[in-house]
């Protein structure tokens, strides 16, 4: 059936829904508290979007304004005919790029460009720091610095990603850090660190411990241009592992954007598996 209508009564699809969204979470490897967590995150807004139906599966959209523009959004869909309706849904509501959050692959939306991953790996449980590199807190004197590094980094990806212009970039940039570090340096459950390695600092690392239940977010654990190429990457993943468990926490997530595909093949190689895809398309 090609055809789509608008269901009110949503009772029967949203249990659906949320049970196929936490299976999705469990097959990932997430225990089942932080699989709840993400599902929490996964439903905001949930009474917002529409949902339709052909008689044989569901399509649930809405539309967003982000950093000015509006966007719409794919929530749901395994209707098989559902993903032109959604679309076009979402272009006659103003929608120039339709954008979708996906888990155990990309399937409908192989044609979707990656925007955005979320990766994640359990820490070991006594990891230790590679031979040869150190761990120590980020001075506040270092502080100024550092962020003006990252923010600038942050721009980069976002526009390589194909996201956002540079000044879209730049403002959700502005946004984003003002939202995690409304404290600066002494936000709490922020840890910053620099690594060295013969005396120089050869990078540094941002984490969130406690980001989700039992989990701590990676921002950020760079390695300096100058300093690539000698194996700190691996080893930067590793004072990661190490920084979570010192932070109470059993798993390390990174968020890395498409485009970046040296941080995705580091990402492969080490172990960290694909949890939330981020794909989207102009209209």
């Amino acid at each position: 059936m090609d055809e789509m209508w608008i269901v009110s009564d949503r009772a029967r699809w949203r249990a659906d829904f949320e049970e196929r969204v936490l299976a999705g979470y469990r097959a990932a490897g997430c225990a089942e508290p932080l699989a709840r967590a993400l599902l929490e995150r996964a439903v905001r807004g949930i009474d917002d979007w529409t949902v339709a139906t052909d008689g044989s599966g569901w399509v649930a959209v809405g539309v967003t304004q982000d950093d000015g523009a509006a966007v719409g959004r794919i929530h749901d869909l395994t209707a098989p005919q559902g993903r032109a309706w959604a679309e076009r849904w979402c272009a006659e509501r103003g929608a120039r790029q339709v954008a979708v959050r996906l888990t155990g692959g990309a399937g409908a939306f192989a044609d979707y460009p990656v925007r955005g991953q979320n990766r994640i790996r359990t820490a070991a449980e006594r990891p230790s720091l590679p031979p040869g590199l150190t761990v120590r807190p980020l001075t506040e004197e270092e502080y100024p610095r550092w962020y003006a590094g990252e923010v600038a980094a942050y721009v980069a990806d976002i526009v390589r990603a194909g996201a956002l212009t540079p000044e879209q970039a730049r403002e959700k940039s502005d946004r984003d850090f003002a939202e995690h570090l409304p404290q600066g340096y002494r936000t709490p459950g922020h840890a910053f660190y620099a690594l060295e390695a013969d005396g120089l600092v050869i990078g540094t690392g941002w984490l969130n411990h406690g980001f989700l239940p039992g989990v701590t977010f990676g921002f950020s654990l760079e390695v300096y241009p100058e300093h690539r190429g000698r194996g700190y990457g691996r080893a930067a993943m590793a004072v990661g592992e190490w920084a979570t468990r010192q932070g109470g926490d059993e798993a390390l997530m990174f968020n890395v954007f498409g485009g970046n595909d040296i941080a995705m093949n580091l990402y492969d190689s080490t172990g960290f598996t694909v949890l939330e895809e981020y794909r989207s398309i102009d209209l």
